[in-house]
């Protein structure tokens, strides 16, 4: 990785070249531009409200083994796009580049994997956020708060309109809400490993921490090295994504080019080791594993493996609050990051002519804020969340079961999106113009490196998750299927029919807005094709 001299060239200049004129407020700060991927990948949010996927699906070991050697191959990802950024630092990222390497096609699919993928992420974050916050009500007004899933989701709604309320302010007020989020994330983590490490009465082994493994997913003990442990190292995939935002972001990200790149990268690594060392604390607490791993409603309220299961046990009532409250605000800001990261999106793609209303998308209020597409986005978000409203019951808990498939759905859309531009770029070779923060000839190894990973995990995401999922088992249960490959490949085919039929008669890919890169004279034509 290398960020080689280069003729000093103002961001303007730059997105001017690319085609486009600076009409978005150009305030963030390169730690504001790290802050919001940070406080998207947020290790308050993913770590807590995941944890039971690798505690049932492999144990302590997929924890303490999974999590850094999968954060190591997404640190991969991350160093190919942040190459891919700095050479074309726009707010359409992902999409901007497919369809630059590759045509309208590729920009097309690209765009709405990746908008598709995001809105997932908003409304799953969302929906997490405010389940933390009915399990806090919870423990402040006991009888009071019965913490239903209906409460769970008119809570959501009114969480949803605060986050809008925020994104409609400016960009630099934006930029602030982002620079605290990170702090708090920091400091936050700091203060619950420091709880879960002084106050319990006992800890676990290191010997348990480390080798120690759990099997609660029903499959065989013969299939668990193969597809349980796997599927518990899902935890750390869900839980560190969304940073592309870093991207979305860099048209109002100064010194863009660099700055935008670095942010990009570094926060996967700083939320690799935060995330590792609170997770690690997490397991070390997890002393009654008779109770966390229940399944019995009269023992363990909260559900098998429920990272509440391990605060329950472990810490007193105080505590128990005080963790809540740190990792509810800290999920309240990665939704607040997630809605900036959305709109941005919708935003560019919106653009370039793809989404349907597009004129009224890319409409800027007052403060230079695409007001229309946070509003837009903050509606697919809760349009897409109803199914939460309906109760399932399985096993004695009432789960949102229909909802589940917009957090795989939402993850596996985003990884999708990144692996075309990671691709083209590979296919590219030499002949790629790299921006200054560059790979060098590691790209060579790191590209296919990262999409051999994608592609992996992208299987696992699609298996059942456990055996009553699997349609010919005798415990088959349409409430414990795994929506994501039906839900998935129903919109990659919509996709397919809308270019076939329609989209590749008129959909060009990005259009210029500028007609030279001096920032005079505006226009709305479409990029040339790459030959």
């Amino acid at each position: 990785m290398s960020d080689p001299a280069r003729t000093p060239q103002t961001d303007e200049q730059r997105l001017a070249e690319l085609g486009y004129a600076q009409d978005l407020d150009r305030t963030w700060s390169a730690f504001s531009n790290f802050a919001i991927s940070f406080s998207i990948i947020s290790i308050l949010a993913g770590c807590f409200t995941t944890f039971y996927q690798a505690w049932n699906n492999g144990g302590p070991v997929a924890i303490s083994w999974g999590w850094p050697i999968i954060s190591a191959f997404i640190l991969v990802i991350g160093f190919c796009l942040a190459e891919l950024l700095s050479a074309f630092p726009t707010s359409g990222g992902i999409y901007w580049w497919a369809a630059r390497l590759g045509g309208p096609r590729a920009g097309f699919y690209t765009g709405w994997l990746n908008l598709i993928g995001l809105l997932g992420v908003t409304a799953s974050v969302m929906y997490g956020c405010a389940t933390f916050a009915s399990v806090t009500l919870g423990l402040f007004f006991p009888g009071q708060w019965a913490g239903t899933l209906h409460q769970v989701f008119w809570l959501f709604c009114v969480l949803m309109v605060a986050v809008t309320l925020l994104n409609i302010f400016s960009s630099s007020a934006l930029a602030m809400i982002n620079n605290i989020s990170a702090y708090w994330h920091v400091f936050g983590a700091a203060i619950v490993v420091a709880i879960l490490v002084l106050t319990p009465a006992r800890h676990q082994t290191l010997d348990f921490v480390f080798t120690h493994t759990v099997n609660n997913s029903g499959y065989s003990g013969g299939l668990f090295w193969f597809l349980v442990l796997p599927l518990g190292f899902l935890l750390t995939q869900y839980t560190i994504t969304g940073y592309d935002a870093s991207a979305h972001l860099s048209e109002e990200t100064q010194g863009a080019a660099t700055t935008a790149a670095r942010g990009l990268w570094q926060s996967i690594f700083y939320s690799a080791v935060g995330g590792y060392v609170l997770l690690l604390a997490f397991v070390f607490a997890a002393t009654d594993t008779d109770v966390i791993n229940s399944a019995d409603p009269a023992v363990n309220p909260y559900g098998m493996g429920s990272i509440f299961a391990v605060f329950a046990t472990s810490l007193g009532v105080a505590t128990f609050k005080a963790v809540l409250v740190i990792s509810t605000v800290g999920q309240f800001f990665c939704a607040i990051a997630c809605m900036t990261s959305c709109s941005r999106m919708l935003y560019a793609f919106s653009r370039d002519g793809a989404v349907p209303g597009s004129r009224l998308w890319t409409r800027l209020n007052a403060k230079r804020v695409p007001v229309h597409a946070v509003l837009l986005s903050a509606a697919v978000a809760v349009l897409i969340t109803v199914p939460a409203y309906k109760e399932f019951d399985v096993g004695g808990y009432a789960v949102p079961v229909a909802f589940l498939a917009v957090v795989s759905v939402g993850v596996l859309g985003l990884y999708l999106a990144f692996t075309i531009p990671i691709y083209l770029r590979w296919k590219a070779g030499d002949a790629f113009q790299t921006g200054p923060w560059n790979l060098g000839r590691k790209y060579r190894w790191m590209a296919p490196l990262a999409l051999a990973e994608i592609a992996v995990v992208s299987v696992y995401f699609v298996l059942p998750f456990t055996p009553g999922a699997i349609p010919w088992h005798p415990d088959f249960s349409w409430t414990l299927v795994n929506y994501a490959p039906i839900v998935t490949g129903g919109a990659l085919l919509a996709i397919t029919i809308w270019w076939q039929v329609s989209a590749r008669h008129w959909f060009t890919g990005p259009r210029r807005t500028v007609d030279d890169p001096v920032l005079g004279t505006t226009t709305t034509e479409p990029v040339k094709d790459p030959a």
